[in-house]
C-alpha cells in the first residue's frame, strides 16, 4: 500500500493508547527479532491494561522459550492488527491470506519495506526492531522486567550478530547496557543463540560445505541446501539460521549467498555482503529485499536457474560500485 501513512513514535503512542484490542503478528521463519519485539510489545500492552495475542505463522522454537508465554485469546474482527519486523505481507506466510491486507500498523526497520500496512512506523537506522520497541516501551513509561529486558536483549542480539555487524550504533550499545539492569543472562542467549548445535546441524553443514562455488575471482560464495539434504538430515526451518553466516565468513568474499530450497521449484535466498555491495539493492532487483548488508529474497526455477539470477543480480550491483573483476567461474 503506497500511500501508507508516515508515524513517528509519538504517531505510535497516541495510536496504541487509542486502542484497546490488538493482534501482533510476525514474520515466518520466525528469529530473535520479529519474537523479540512481539513479546516485548504484548508485555508492554498488557501493563497498559490492553488484551493482546501474539500469532507467529509457524511453530516457534523452543530455544525462545524463556520470554515466551501464553498470550490472550482475541476477537480478531474488532482487533487493532500490529506486525512487528515484517516488511512485506508475503512474509506473513500462512497468515497473509488472513491478515495481509487487514494490517493497521507495521513497525520496522528494514529500509525495505513495501508499505502494506494502514500505517508505517520505520526506522531504517535502528539495528533492530526491538531497539525501536525499547525507545516505545520507554515512552510509554512501561515498568521494564527480567523477561522484556531478555527478549530485547535477545532481539537486538541476534540481529546484529551479536554486536559484530555495521547496523550497530552507539545507541544500540546504550540500549544493550541498558537491560544489563535487569537478570537478562547475556552469556546464556548468546549460548544459545550463537554457539550451540544439534549433530543433525553439524551433519547438514558437512553436505552445504561440499556445495560451495566461488564467483567473481572468489569475491562471491555460494552454498545451497536443497530439500535431499533436509530429509536427510532431519533438519528444516529455523534449524538452518546460523548456515547462512557461512559464506560471509571466508577472506575476501564480498557476497555471500546461501540457497535454500523451500518446495517444488521453489527457494529462499539469502544475502549478506560488504561494502560497496548492496544486499538489499540486489534482491530488489529480484523481488527481495532487506538491509544493506542482509537481505532475502524467494525465487521459482530449477537450482541452477535460481542461481544464474541471483549472479546475474550480483555482476550487476559489482559493476556499479566497481567492485571489481565480474568474469564468472
Amino acid at each position: 500500500m503506497e500511500n501508507s501513512i508516515n508515524f513517528t513514535i509519538k504517531d505510535t503512542i497516541k495510536f496504541i493508547k487509542k486502542h484497546n484490542n490488538y493482534v501482533i503478528l510476525t514474520h515466518a521463519s520466525p528469529d530473535g527479532d520479529t519474537l523479540g519485539a512481539g513479546y516485548a510489545l504484548y508485555y508492554g500492552l498488557k501493563q497498559l491494561g490492553k488484551s493482546a495475542e501474539v500469532i507467529c505463522p509457524e511453530v516457534i522454537p523452543s530455544k525462545y522459550g524463556y520470554f515466551l508465554c501464553e498470550t490472550d485469546h482475541i476477537n480478531r474482527k474488532d482487533a487493532v492488527v500490529i506486525a512487528v519486523d515484517v516488511a512485506d505481507k508475503r512474509l506473513l506466510g500462512a497468515l497473509e491470506q488472513e491478515f495481509g491486507n487487514e494490517v493497521d500498523l507495521c513497525i520496522d526497520h528494514h529500509i525495505s519495506n513495501v508499505r502494506y500496512a494502514k500505517a508505517l512506523y520505520l526506522d531504517a537506522d535502528a539495528s533492530a526492531t526491538c531497539e525501536m520497541i525499547y525507545e516505545l516501551l520507554c515512552a510509554l513509561k512501561i515498568k521494564f522486567n527480567d523477561t522484556i529486558a531478555k527478549a530485547l536483549y535477545t532481539g537486538i542480539s541476534t540481529d546484529t550478530g551479536c554486536f559484530k555487524y555495521s547496523c550497530v550504533t552507539a545507541k544500540t550499545h546504550i540500549i544493550a547496557a541498558n537491560l544489563y539492569a535487569y537478570n537478562i543472562e547475556a552469556d546464556v542467549i548468546n549460548k544459545v543463540m550463537f554457539d550451540t548445535k544439534s549433530k543433525k546441524l553439524l551433519t547438514l553443514e558437512r553436505m552445504v560445505l561440499d556445495t560451495a562455488e566461488y564467483h567473481f575471482d572468489d569475491k562471491c560464495m555460494m552454498i545451497s541446501i536443497t530439500a535431499d539434504m533436509q530429509n536427510k538430515t532431519g533438519c528444516s526451518g529455523t534449524d538452518l539460521e546460523g548456515l547462512v553466516n557461512i559464506s560471509r565468513s571466508v577472506e575476501g568474499v564480498l557476497a555471500g549467498v546461501t540457497i535454500k530450497q523451500t518446495g517444488d521449484n521453489a527457494y529462499k535466498a539469502s544475502l549478506r555482503t560488504y561494502a560497496p555491495l548492496n544486499a538489499s539493492h540486489i534482491c530488489q532487483t529480484l523481488g527481495g529485499g532487506g538491509h544493506k548488508n542482509a537481505a532475502g529474497v524467494s525465487l521459482s526455477g530449477s537450482l541452477e536457474e535460481v542461481k544464474s539470477k541471483i549472479l546475474s543480480a550480483i555482476k550487476q550491483n559489482m559493476e556499479e560500485t566497481n567492485a571489481g573483476s565480474t568474469t564468472a567461474q
